[in-house]
């Protein structure tokens, strides 16, 4: 290990080098909360690129949840069914049901040049599969938009372990196919002009810090539950 066992939560551990080492020390259960943790998916957790100092690993292993450094409760948003927030410093997304944080995961959002915007939003439409507008290359599966005028979406593809994406906020295929089937879309007029019923809130929390070092594999900073900021309409 890279940083000796204390009463951290979390330590470093070197990086597996292939998909073959990993599976040989980590469970498949325990590799699906290693994505989550080092905001890579399975491919990624063995290419380090850009570097890091190591692989965040748990010092115990308890369900998905117990990991997440959204809070548990949070009365901001209980007054919503289902609420969405995405904190993109940190490249992570909580949902809520009346307040209560029911999943999390890793996302990785706009480069750079193409930023994901910040503020609050509502889940449009969804699709099975779209072929990216950016590239015919790229598809784009269970895909849920919030931005319509931009295409801005939810959807599954590559996490590297950064902010990535041409705006939108990629998920792991686990995390994007339940959010598909969750999420609720906006009702429309009869003559499609006019939103009768909005979907989903979401929340664009913050900007993610290009060229610092990943605040996830900070062991301490893993230690503090995020501080959400969100006002309610009166």
């Amino acid at each position: 290990m890279l940083a000796g066992p204390s009463q951290d939560r979390f330590v470093l551990e070197p990086i597996a080098k292939t998909q073959a080492e990993l599976k040989a020390r980590f469970t498949q259960p325990q590799i699906d909360i290693l994505e989550k943790l080092n905001r890579r998916d399975r491919e990624h957790l063995v290419r380090a690129d850009p570097p890091v100092p190591g692989m965040v690993v748990p010092t115990t292993w308890e369900e998905e949840l117990a990991y997440s450094l959204f809070p548990q409760e949070w009365p901001a948003v209980a007054g919503h069914p289902k609420f969405i927030v995405v904190h993109q410093p940190m490249q992570a997304f909580g949902a809520y049901e009346s307040g209560k944080l029911v999943r999390w995961g890793p996302v990785s959002t706009g480069r750079r040049e193409t930023p994901t915007p910040s503020g609050l939003f509502n889940l449009t439409w969804r699709s099975r599969k779209r072929t990216s507008t950016d590239n015919e290359a790229w598809v784009l599966e269970w895909y849920f938009n919030f931005v319509n005028s931009r295409g801005v979406s939810f959807h599954q593809f590559e996490l590297p372990g950064y902010a990535a994406s041409h705006a939108c906020a990629r998920m792991l295929q686990r995390d994007a196919q339940w959010l598909y089937e969750w999420g609720d879309q906006w009702v429309l007029s009869a003559d499609k002009r006019s939103v009768e019923v909005a979907g989903t809130p979401v929340l664009i929390l913050g900007e993610f810090a290009h060229g610092t070092p990943a605040p996830w594999t900070d062991t301490k900073t893993l230690q503090s539950p995020l501080e959400l900021t969100y006002a309610p309409k009166q």
